[in-house]
């Protein structure tokens, strides 16, 4: 058996930056950061990449810097996907148990697996992962694992995360230009909650939310699997364009006005504050109650929560917030943004950071840098014990031979 790389690598592809993170196996078994690199990101939009050349630029200085940080050259990593075409749908698969003595083998486990990941998709659309929540036997549900058990009938529930075929391919074009082999692309929520949620909250239904520059990523975990999972072409760069628009100021400056005076839930605000608001045209900044641009931002923050409520509301799945909402995401760090977060969803609301990594922890211990590290624990987990196989048994990683020589040329 080959000895395994002793470094795992992830990258992840933002809509406002590129995030790259190289981790060193430990002799417990564990992962120790020892390169980190970022760059901004000007060739994607709202998780898509519509400039190619300036996204493999963006990969190729984030990755150079942390490989002088690291002493060693980057060749494989784990790549984060999360644009906002990608779409879920959860779907149910049953077969007659093949063998005369009933025993359930791995050719039914196989061939239910299939039938449930036939369903009606797009021919545009492939699938990214197809997790196995439960095995029902018999009408005995809840199994984990049905290899060896007696039955007449097997049925599987499967949560299906799909992604735009030309889109993930784009992504794909990206990475190999900027000489690196994606060894799997991995929808991000199921990559950010191995850093930042306890097997506890995914037991008992926690909601992970990804607040990033133009997308936010949400997953809703019960009995510690995916039952409902999609992207909200909606991010921080909207509630600062809509600080832009109201006051009339640069882009930049609401950026700032955002970060240092924001606030999104207006029973915070006991005094009545004044804040300085550069013009657009320059001159003379005018001076603005900080309530003002409370009640900018607010609304757009109560959006954003209500259309995730009423998705899940869609799936009936809102009782299951036992664990509460996490949140994550560099765009997440908004005053107020949890207390409103625990009034519209009437649950516990934290924030997430990086966990379960060693080495230099204090480089990534921000909101910022939760998916790559996730996607360093989930290559971790794949690479040791193969859980994947079942959880992503479509995963790019099977399309990446038949991609391989139509890109050599541009590699």
């Amino acid at each position: 058996m080959p000895k395994p790389d002793p470094y795992i690598a992830a990258i992840d592809i933002g809509s406002s930056k590129i995030g790259v993170l190289i981790g060193q196996r430990s002799d417990d078994g564990g992962l120790e950061i020892v390169g980190k690199g970022l760059a901004p990101n000007r060739g994607s939009r709202k998780g898509n990449v519509v400039n190619v050349e300036a996204t493999v630029a963006a990969i190729k200085q984030a990755a150079e810097e942390a490989e002088v940080m690291a002493g060693v050259e980057l060749a494989r990593a784990y790549v984060g996907i999360a644009g906002s075409d990608i779409r879920s749908v959860n779907s149910r698969g049953m077969v007659s148990v093949a063998r005369r003595d009933r025993e359930i083998t791995q050719q039914d486990v196989d061939r239910v697996l299939e039938a449930a990941q036939a369903a009606a998709i797009p021919s545009d659309r492939e699938i990214l992962h197809a997790i196995v929540r439960e095995f029902i036997v018999d009408e005995q549900e809840g199994i984990a694992e049905p290899l060896g058990m007696q039955g007449s009938r097997l049925e599987a529930a499967v949560h299906l995360v799909t992604g735009n075929q030309t889109r993930t391919r784009t992504v794909l074009t990206c990475i190999n230009r900027a000489g690196v082999e994606a060894v799997e692309m991995v929808f991000e929520p199921l990559a950010t909650a191995e850093a930042v949620m306890t097997h506890d909250e995914k037991e008992l239904g926690a909601l992970l939310m990804d607040v990033g520059f133009g997308t936010t990523e949400y997953a809703l975990f019960t009995e510690g699997e995916v039952l409902v999972s999609a992207v909200l072409p909606i991010g921080s760069s909207h509630f600062t364009n809509d600080v832009a628009m109201v006051l009339r100021t640069p882009f930049a400056e609401a950026e700032k006005l955002k970060i240092q005076h924001g606030c999104c839930l207006e029973g915070l605000l006991s005094a009545q504050e004044g804040i300085s608001v550069p013009p657009v045209a320059g001159g003379a900044a005018r001076v603005v109650p900080k309530l003002e641009l409370c009640e900018i931002m607010q609304p757009r923050a109560e959006e954003l929560f209500s259309l995730i409520r009423q998705d899940l509301d869609r799936n009936g799945a809102v009782e299951s917030l036992r664990g509460g909402v996490v949140l994550t995401g560099g765009g997440a760090q908004l005053d107020g943004l949890p207390e409103l977060g625990e009034q519209i969803f009437n649950c516990s609301v934290r924030y997430g950071l990086p966990q379960g990594l060693g080495g230099l922890v204090d480089v990534i211990s921000s909101p910022s840098w939760c998916t790559a590290s996730g996607l360093l624990l989930y290559g971790l987990a794949a690479e040791q014990d193969g859980r994947r196989a079942r959880r992503s048994p479509f995963s790019v990683r099977r399309m990446m031979g038949s991609l391989r020589s139509m890109f050599a040329d541009l590699v």
